[in-house]
């Protein structure tokens, strides 16, 4: 159902206050503040407590109540810091990059080489640590990176959004034309960075996640079968202040396989093994909030 056009006003400009206000000030202040106000939203207000101590628990059975609440609460601080830092992005320049993305040139270099192999190539990283963090120091970096994204129900913060994206050029999710012209891309040696959909409704690829088992796309998968890309499975995390990205594997689809499906598959899944592992070694930057859990069966 689309929105009032008072309603999509409304919305948007208060999005444009709360982003003047953080853009007012520092940087630390700032992120302190969202700190602030998670901790206030799970220890005072008890924010859908009950449910996150539930998905926490489904994974780390037998975890006591003060580790699943230290893990709800760095959950929800790291959210509310990429917020911060989403309002932020138009003024994240290659100088910030160098002061809190550590070592991000390197990593840079690092995916460099693949994109030097001539096929393009896919990341996929998961709504861990700041996601979008790990593509805007990429662009700042030079990386000929693209993504794909669902458009908003109010179309001014789809627009918006799409600002803030910066020097990532971002495709329409809902438009079947950005199908081809990621495949153009990849082919022309561009980077395709996207977050594995794990809230698929038709049934797909079922993994084992999280101890339990995910209806996970195999889209981004297949892109990387179709043109010979190879998958880079990383993470970004907050670490002292400051960004820092862990290579978790490298994926390369073969060229060999006879069934170009069943390859995306298997790419898919070991994909989410490897991201499986680094969510469980850092719980408290994972998105535990989401309304839809990832484990919950697709529709029949």
């Amino acid at each position: 159902m689309a929105k009032s056009r008072a309603a999509v006003n409304v919305e948007y400009w208060t999005l444009k206050c709360l982003c003047a206000l953080v853009n007012v000030l520092p940087y630390r202040v700032a992120m302190s503040v969202a700190r602030g106000i998670a901790w206030t939203m799970c220890r005072v207000f008890r924010f859908r407590r009950r449910r996150t101590f539930e998905r926490i628990r489904s994974v780390f059975p037998g975890i006591s109540d003060a580790d699943a609440s230290s893990i709800a609460l760095g959950s929800l601080a790291n959210l509310l810091m990429n917020v911060v830092e989403m309002m932020r992005a138009p003024s994240l320049d290659r100088k910030w990059m160098d002061a809190h993305v550590k070592d991000g040139l390197d990593y840079k270099n690092q995916l460099q080489a693949y994109v030097d192999e001539g096929r393009g190539v896919v990341i996929m990283v998961p709504h861990s640590g700041n996601w979008y963090m790990a593509a805007w120091s990429m662009a700042k970096y030079g990386l000929p990176l693209f993504s794909i994204a669902a458009r908003q129900r109010n179309p001014r913060i789809t627009e918006w959004m799409n600002r803030q994206y910066g020097d990532i050029e971002v495709f329409d999710r809902d438009s079947r034309s950005s199908l081809v012209r990621i495949r153009e891309k990849l082919a022309a040696g561009g980077v395709f960075a996207i977050l594995p959909d794990l809230r698929v409704w038709d049934r797909d690829v079922e993994t084992d996640f999280l101890g339990g088992k995910a209806n996970v796309s195999h889209a981004g998968a297949m892109f990387a079968v179709k043109c010979g890309s190879p998958v880079i499975v990383a993470i970004m995390s907050r670490e002292g202040g400051r960004h820092v990205f862990t290579h978790l594997g490298t994926i390369r689809p073969d060229a060999s396989a006879p069934d170009q499906r069943e390859e995306a598959r298997r790419i898919t899944r070991e994909a989410m093994k490897l991201l499986d592992a680094a969510i469980r070694r850092r719980p408290h930057e994972w998105f535990w909030y989401n309304k839809r859990w990832i484990l919950e069966p697709p529709a029949e």
